[in-house]
């Protein structure tokens, strides 16, 4: 008798940063060890919205103006670079991928980096670029929450 493998899908997306993937804005990443373990064994896929709705890799800083994610989403509020430029269409573009990539895999739960004009889940920054935070959600944050996904950010605590 020949065994077959079943191949797993995992049913869990994070953050491409968290997995150790050098996205942000800077070039850098956010590296969660447990995460990016959670990635390497196949357990997770990871995404990176803001690279896959065709923003570059360095790019300014960016924060939502005018409300969160799902004001963006009702265009009732915009992304903004600190240089003024106007990127709100890049991160829609890249929450929509993000979407059709989650229904495609079936994905019932994210965890995202906190903060992020994308992925921030409770908190992102105020729109002022003073380090500030206002409770809401990144756009792929709040478009995945209208979607029936569960979205959680990286600080909280969760059964990873």
């Amino acid at each position: 008798m020949v065994k077959e493998k079943i191949k797993m899908t995992p049913n869990l997306m994070i953050s491409a940063c968290l997995a150790g993937i050098n996205c942000v804005y800077d070039g850098t990443n956010k590296l969660d060890p447990v995460l990016a373990g959670l990635y390497k064994s196949g357990q997770a896929i990871v995404f990176c919205p803001e690279v896959s709705g065709g923003l570059k890799i360095p790019h300014a800083p960016s924060e939502i103006v005018g409300g969160d994610g799902f004001a963006v989403l009702k265009r009732r509020a915009k992304v903004l670079s600190k240089d003024g430029r106007d990127v709100t269409s890049f991160f829609i573009k890249g929450a929509e991928k993000v979407l059709a990539l989650a229904k495609k895999c079936k994905i019932k739960k994210a965890i995202l980096k906190s903060k992020s004009p994308s992925c921030g889940c409770g908190l992102v920054f105020d729109g002022t670029f003073s380090k500030k935070l206002v409770s809401g959600y990144g756009v792929t944050a709040a478009l995945l929450k209208n979607n029936g996904i569960e979205v959680v950010s990286d600080t909280q605590e969760t059964d990873k």
